[in-house]
C-alpha cells in the first residue's frame, strides 16, 4: 500500500460514525498494538490530558475501522501520571512489565525528559524488548538536540520552531514595541523565555523586553498579580508558552482586569482555553499550531474536515488535536512499511517517513526525529465563523501559513542508533 493511499484510506474513515467507547473490549496482546497513554488525568491539567486521550482513542478507532495495521487493532491504554515525572517512571516500569512497547505523552516537558531517560535506560538493559516513545506535545528543543534519542519521536513543532514562526510574524508588525514574557517555571517555559529574547533581539532589536516572569507550573490559582505587572510594564504584546489551566487562568485574569494587549500563544486553542478567552479577547489572542478547526474548508480538505467534525460529534466538549491524527497515521504507515510491529524496525521505518497531508507535506526528519509540518498563526475573532469554537460565538481565523520546510531549524543532535 502506498503512503498516499494509506492516508486517503484513513481520511475516508473519518466519514464513518465510530461507536467504540473508551472501555472497548480488550483483545489478546498478540492481536493488538498496545500504546500506553501516560498523562495527567487528574489534578490541575486533567482537562488537557482527558482531551488528548479522547483524541487518540478516536483516531485509533478510525484506523481500526479500516482493518487496523497489518491485521492488528490499536489499543490505547490510559495511565494517570498526575503530571509527575516520578509517577511517570513508575508507570513506565509497569508498562515494561506488561510487555507494552509503545508509549505516548505530551503534557509537560519535565515529564517527557524523565521518560526519555527512563526509556533509554530500559532499552540499554533490555535490548530484546525495547520501548519507543511517541511525543505529541512536549516541546523542549533539547529533546531533538543534545538530548536526542533513537527511541524518541516528536510530532509537534518544538519551542524554537514555534518561536521562529511567532517572531517572524511579529517582526512585520510595526505596532509591536514592548513585549512581556510570562511562562511556566520548568524546562519548556524557560526555553520559551530564552529563545524569544534571542530571536527578537536579532529580528527586531528595537523591541523592548519589559518583563520576563517565570511562575510555578500548575500551582497559581490567581494570575491577577502577574496581570498587574504586565499592565504596569506598558507592554503591547505578551508571549507565553503556558498551557492548560495556567493559560486559561492567565487569560481570564487579563480579561477581568481589562488588559488590552495582544497575546502570542502556543496553546490558545486547547480545550477550555477558548472559553476562558471569550469575547473580551477577540482580536487580541493569537496562537501558532498545526491545526485549527477553520482551516479545512480554506484548504479544500473536506475529508479531513469530516474527521475533525466527527470528533466533535462524538466528544462535543473537546477540540480536535491534529497532532494525534498525524502521529497515529505515521505510526501506522511505518508499521505497514516495516511489515512488523517490532520497535526497532518501526523506528527505522519512521525515520524520513513522509505523508501527504491536506495542508502540506509532513516529514519525520531522520537526523533528530523531529516532525516537520505546516504551522499556522491564527487570531481568535468574530470575523470568521465557519466553526464556532466552544459555543463562544468566536472562531479562529488564519493569519499566516508557514510551510513545512520553513519551520525547520538547525539541530545539534548526534544520535546513537542500535546496531
Amino acid at each position: 500500500m502506498s503512503r498516499k493511499s494509506f492516508i486517503k484510506k484513513t481520511l475516508i474513515a473519518g466519514a464513518v460514525a465510530v461507536a467504540t467507547s473508551l472501555a472497548s473490549v480488550t483483545a489478546s496482546a498478540q492481536d493488538t498494538i498496545r500504546v500506553a497513554f501516560i498523562e495527567g488525568l487528574s489534578g490541575p491539567f486533567a482537562n488537557a490530558g482527558d482531551a488528548a486521550l479522547k483524541n487518540f482513542v478516536y483516531v485509533s478507532d478510525l484506523i481500526n475501522e479500516q482493518g487496523g495495521i497489518n491485521g492488528k487493532k490499536i489499543e490505547i491504554i490510559p495511565y494517570d501520571n498526575k503530571s509527575s515525572p516520578q509517577e511517570s517512571l513508575q508507570i513506565l516500569q509497569k508498562v515494561a512489565d506488561q510487555g507494552i512497547q509503545y508509549i505516548t505523552q505530551g503534557n509537560g516537558s519535565h515529564v517527557a525528559g524523565a521518560l526519555i531517560q527512563g526509556v533509554n535506560k530500559h532499552n540499554n538493559r533490555n535490548p530484546d524488548s525495547p520501548i519507543v516513545f511517541l511525543n505529541y506535545a512536549a516541546v523542549n528543543p533539547d529533546f531533538t538536540n543534545e538530548d536526542c534519542s533513537f527511541w524518541h519521536f516528536r510530532f509537534d513543532a518544538h519551542s524554537g520552531m514555534k518561536l521562529q514562526a511567532i517572531t517572524d510574524y511579529m517582526a512585520k508588525q510595526e505596532d509591536v514595541k514592548k513585549v512581556f514574557l510570562i511562562n511556566q517555571d520548568y524546562s519548556h517555559g524557560q526555553a520559551v523565555s530564552r529563545i524569544a529574547k534571542e530571536m527578537l533581539a536579532r529580528k527586531r532589536p528595537d523591541v523592548e523586553i519589559v518583563g520576563d516572569v517565570l511562575h510555578p507550573i500548575g500551582k497559581v490559582k490567581d494570575f491577577s498579580p502577574y496581570v498587574s505587572q504586565i499592565k504596569a510594564s506598558g507592554a503591547d504584546t505578551v508571549i507565553t508558552g503556558n498551557w492548560g489551566n495556567d493559560l486559561s487562568l492567565l487569560i481570564k485574569a487579563a480579561n477581568d482586569a481589562g488588559l488590552e494587549v495582544n497575546f502570542q500563544t502556543y496553546y490558545g486553542g486547547v480545550t477550555g482555553t477558548p472559553t476562558a478567552i471569550g469575547e473580551a479577547g477577540a482580536g487580541r489572542v493569537k496562537m501558532v499550531a498545526e491545526f485549527q478547526e477553520n482551516l479545512p474548508t480554506r484548504f479544500n480538505a473536506t475529508e479531513y474536515e469530516k474527521i475533525s467534525r466527527g470528533l466533535k460529534d462524538r466528544y462535543p466538549e473537546i477540540e480536535f488535536l491534529g497532532r494525534a491524527h498525524t502521529q497515529m497515521n505515521l505510526l501506522a504507515m511505518a508499521m505497514e512499511k516495516a511489515g512488523t510491529t517490532e520497535p526497532v524496525a518501526v523506528a527505522k521505518a519512521l525515520e524520513g517517513l513522509e505523508m501527504d497531508h491536506p495542508f502540506g507535506q509532513v516529514k519525520m526528519r531522520s537526523i533528530d526525529h523531529q516532525v516537520l509540518q505546516p504551522l499556522f498563526i491564527s487570531t481568535f475573532t468574530k470575523d470568521y465563523l465557519a466553526h464556532d469554537t466552544e459555543d463562544t460565538g468566536l472562531g479562529w481565523k488564519m493569519d499566516v501559513k508557514i510551510e513545512s520546510e520553513e519551520t525547520a531549524v538547525p539541530t545539534t543532535c548526534e544520535m546513537k542508533r542500535p546496531n
